[in-house]
């Protein structure tokens, strides 16, 4: 399984993603953030608090994290389609 090396937060609830095989790309997360751990990432300041842990899984100081594989399977359906 691929894990997430490198992520970059970007204007507009956007990531800017690398995983550890090279694969990357920007996932938008803007109409992802309801619910209760996702919805205090509409704030940009925390939004942009994303960070990397250490199982390759973009994660944020509240306990809101990303499946590392479902990031990965929407970057490399996107790349097909592109």
């Amino acid at each position: 399984m691929e894990t997430v090396v490198y992520v970059k937060p970007m204007s507009d609830w956007r990531l800017e993603v690398r995983f550890s095989d090279g694969t990357q790309g920007v996932i938008c997360l803007k109409d992802r953030l309801f619910g209760p751990m996702f919805e205090p990432l509409k704030d940009p300041a925390l939004f942009s608090q994303a960070t990397v842990d250490d199982f390759g899984a973009i994660c944020w100081p509240n306990g809101a994290d990303l499946a590392p594989d479902a990031l990965y399977k929407v970057l490399r359906e996107n790349a097909r389609v592109a």
